[in-house]
C-alpha cells in the first residue's frame, strides 16, 4: 500500500499560478505581486513565496532583484533549447520503460492511455494535453529513474505552457498528437526501442515549429 501525500497550501498556490500562466492569463514580462496574492487567495506572504519558488523551479517565472517575482517570456531561442532537451529525456525515459517493463506494469499506462483516445474526440483539447503528463508520469513508475523524473518533472509547466499556446491556436493538432501516443505506445509495449528515438524525435521537432508558429501569430497581434 502506498500513501500520496495531500498537497501543502503553497503547492495548491502554485498549482492556480501556474494554471494562469499556462492559459495566457497572466503575461510573458507580468509582475505577480505577492501582497495581491495574498489578498486575493486570502493565504499568508510565506506560503505565497514559497510558491514562487515552485513556480521558478518550473521556469514559469524569473525571481528579480528589485523587481520580484515576473512571468519568464517566451521566446524562439527559449522554446528550440527546451524541446532539445525535452526531446532527448522524453527519449530516455521511453527507452528505459520498453526495456524495463514486466508483468502487468504497463496496465496504468494503457489505461490512461485509453482514457486519452476518448479526450481526443471531444471538446476538451487541454484536458487530453493534460492527460498526455498523466501518462508521462505513469512512465516514471515503471522506468524506475528518479534523477530522469526529476528533470522531466522540473520542465513540464514549460513545456504544458507551450503546448496549450499551440493548441489554443491550432486545436485540429491534436490528431497529430494521438497519433504520436499511439506509436510511442506500440513501440513501448512490443519493446521495440530501436523505432522510439525516431518517433519522439520527429513529434517533438514538429511540436516545436508548432509552438514557435503559435509565438509569432501572438507576437504580431499583440504588436
Amino acid at each position: 500500500m502506498s500513501f500520496v501525500a495531500p498537497e501543502s497550501l503553497s503547492e495548491q498556490i502554485a498549482k492556480y499560478l501556474a494554471q494562469r500562466i499556462i492559459q495566457g492569463e497572466l503575461s510573458p514580462g507580468e509582475r505577480i505581486q505577492e501582497a495581491r496574492v495574498v489578498n486575493e487567495l486570502n493565504v499568508s506572504r510565506g506560503s505565497v513565496r514559497e510558491a514562487l519558488l515552485i513556480l521558478e523551479k518550473g521556469y514559469l517565472i524569473n525571481i528579480l532583484p528589485r523587481r520580484g517575482a515576473v512571468v519568464s517570456d517566451l521566446s524562439e531561442r527559449d522554446i528550440c533549447n527546451l524541446y532539445d532537451l525535452y526531446i532527448s529525456l522524453l527519449t530516455m525515459l521511453t527507452g528505459s520503460v520498453a526495456e524495463r517493463w514486466q508483468g502487468q506494469q504497463l496496465q496504468p499506462l494503457l489505461e490512461q492511455w485509453h482514457s486519452m483516445k476518448a479526450l481526443a474526440v471531444g471538446p476538451d483539447k487541454e484536458a487530453f494535453v493534460s492527460a498526455g503528463f498523466t501518462l508521462m508520469h505513469e512512465a516514471f513508475a515503471v522506468c524506475d529513474n528518479r534523477y530522469l523524473a526529476d528533470m522531466l518533472e522540473n520542465l513540464q509547466p514549460a513545456v504544458h505552457r507551450t503546448y496549450v499556446l499551440a493548441v489554443r491556436r491550432k486545436p485540429e493538432t491534436i490528431k497529430e498528437a494521438t497519433v504520436f501516443f499511439a506509436d510511442i505506445v506500440n513501440a513501448v509495449v512490443k519493446r521495440d526501442k530501436d523505432r522510439i528515438p525516431g518517433i519522439v524525435r520527429a513529434y517533438g521537432r514538429y511540436q516545436c515549429r508548432l509552438v514557435l508558429s503559435a509565438l509569432a501569430q501572438e507576437t504580431a497581434e499583440c504588436a
